[in-house]
């Protein structure tokens, strides 16, 4: 939680008693992914005791603030940065609403913003026409068009809005994190009363409100935390003091906690999506086993014939399995008997369905047990090469990168060619099912260029690039699955998955891609 949106709103009233009256003596970078900012009283020397400084550590498996008491600068490889706002006095450290970023307010109207958005977090200035004028990280070329206006979010918090987005808390509190969710899902996954977990949800507040801080164990490594859940190591009541708290913390992980937690994380992030899978799949066979069958509505119409009549686009009849009349669905220009046919096809269908479903339960269920056998067998190891002997004799990095499985194989159309797997999403929610929770950064997506169509993942095999035949043909399936199939010539993006990101409130299958290559191919179907 060192970068969630409540701990940061107690950050900033802090740094603003600290910074305001002060000026940016110093911006310097000796690291790549690493900047110094030293702040000074205006007319102060620099080697006196008035000098602060944050160090921002922005590397994309890790960002955080912290505040050394002093830091010495390199004579070489260091480098100035942000030049433009060294000398000119801050007038306020504020919090943007509902987001996760920092203002730094100088008097001549510019602004410095630290926009901590986990493996996307960076340093943005800003002139005071509200224009980016220079960026920490250019890699996130994104980052170029953001506007300073844009950073404040107005959400309705109110119970009404609660009842309106289905008592769904993410739409309303986005910004709870990982671990905050985690925590009020536990309290309320048995609570169905919507005044009861408002109620929870408001002692959960409360909480992120009451000024304490914690140092936890999470998944294995330290966390910072607004909530006492888990393994508390250390509490704090000075933001500033417990972010410094983590980060040493953090950085101080040897090698066997790190990888362990690596790999954790990782199988725990597959083991949330199994769970998620067999929730949907259950309840999606309780639906077709509760629903009236095909076969029963074909019967009823069978057996009513003469009481149909022509052209019937619906008709209602006496459901002689339940004892009550029930309304069915025609096609007009069939007969009442070819309609019945049609629903002994469909009857066949849904006996393959639900067949296809149990076996997919049976399949994630026993994918979902040997996860948690794999979690505990990594928790008990203590040295570093049994734990990585483990990990490759098992191929879990291979598995979980690649992310194929049963569920997926399923879910997705699936070619496979030249020893590569090409994933193809089905429709629009299915594509970001695929993109979201089944593409892995360093896997290849690829979608047809300005035209809707299904989105095409390469799975990634470690330490091998992508062959021009492999990604040539993914781009003659993404050309097939689009709306430039007739064409006689389809341009397809081609990019990592890192480059692709979705924005809250975005459609079903919308994306936005931040780096492209684009090659032509000629659409070719499976």
């Amino acid at each position: 939680m060192h970068q969630n949106y409540y701990f940061l709103k107690k950050l900033a009233p802090r740094l603003d008693t600290i910074l305001t009256g002060k000026v940016l003596m110093e911006t310097f970078s000796q690291e790549k992914d690493e900047l110094i900012l030293v702040f000074a009283t205006a007319g102060s020397d620099d080697s006196s005791e008035d000098l602060f400084f944050i160090k921002a550590t922005l590397r994309s498996n890790f960002a955080c603030l912290s505040f050394p008491d002093k830091f010495d600068r390199a004579r070489r490889n260091s480098v100035n940065l942000f030049a433009s706002f060294c000398g000119v006095k801050i007038t306020f450290v504020r919090i943007f609403l509902n987001e996760r970023a920092l203002e730094i307010k100088f008097e001549n109207g510019t602004s410095l913003v630290f926009k901590l958005y986990g493996n996307r977090s960076n340093i943005i200035g800003f002139d005071s026409d509200q224009e980016v004028t220079e960026v920490f990280n250019n890699k996130l070329v994104a980052d170029h068009t953001l506007r300073l206006g844009n950073f404040d979010r107005p959400i309705d918090q109110s119970f009404e809005a609660y009842l309106q987005n289905g008592m769904r808390h993410e739409a309303l509190f986005p910004t709870f994190g990982k671990l905050v969710n985690t925590y009020l899902n536990s309290s309320i996954q048995n609570v169905q009363d919507a005044n009861r977990r408002w109620e929870i949800i408001q002692s959960i507040l409360e909480k992120l409100d009451s000024g304490n801080f914690y140092i936890v164990k999470y998944e294995l490594v330290p966390a910072l935390s607004l909530i006492d859940t888990g393994e508390v190591m250390a509490t704090y009541t000075d933001p500033i003091e417990a972010l410094n708290a983590f980060y040493y913390a953090f950085i101080r992980l040897s090698g066997i906690e790190k990888e362990k937690a690596e790999i954790v994380k990782i199988l725990n992030k597959r083991l949330q999506q199994t769970e998620h899978y067999l929730a949907n799949t259950f309840k999606k066979l309780v639906e077709l086993e509760e629903a009236v069958r095909n076969d029963e509505i074909a019967n009823i119409l069978m057996a009513n014939l003469h009481q149909i009549p022509a052209r019937s686009e619906s008709v209602e009849l006496f459901d002689f399995y339940r004892d009550q009349p029930i309304r069915i669905k025609l096609k007009k220009d069939l007969s009442p008997q070819k309609n019945a046919e049609g629903y002994y096809r469909k009857s066949k269908n849904e006996k393959i369905e639900t067949d296809r479903l149990n076996e997919s339960l049976a399949a994630r269920e026993g994918e979902r047990l040997k996860i948690l056998e794999h979690l505990v067998e990594i928790e008990k190891m203590e040295l570093l090469r049994e734990l990585r002997n483990y990990i490759k004799t098992n191929g879990l990095i291979a598995n979980v990168n690649q992310g194929i499985s049963v569920a997926a194989a399923e879910l997705f159309k699936k070619v496979e060619y030249l020893g590569y797997t090409i994933l193809i999403g089905r429709n629009a929610k299915n594509n970001d099912l695929l993109t979201k929770q089944y593409a892995f950064k360093e896997d290849l997506w690829l979608h047809a260029r300005d035209v809707p169509g299904s989105h095409v993942i390469i799975k990634n095999q470690p330490g091998k690039k992508f062959p021009s035949p492999v990604i040539e043909r993914a781009a003659e399936l993404a050309a097939f699955y689009s709306k430039r199939k007739n064409d006689s010539l389809c341009p397809v993006i081609v990019t990592p998955k890192k480059y692709v990101r979705k924005l809250k409130g975005m459609p079903e299958g919308a994306v936005i891609v931040d780096k492209e290559d684009v090659v032509m191919v000629v659409a070719k179907g499976e």
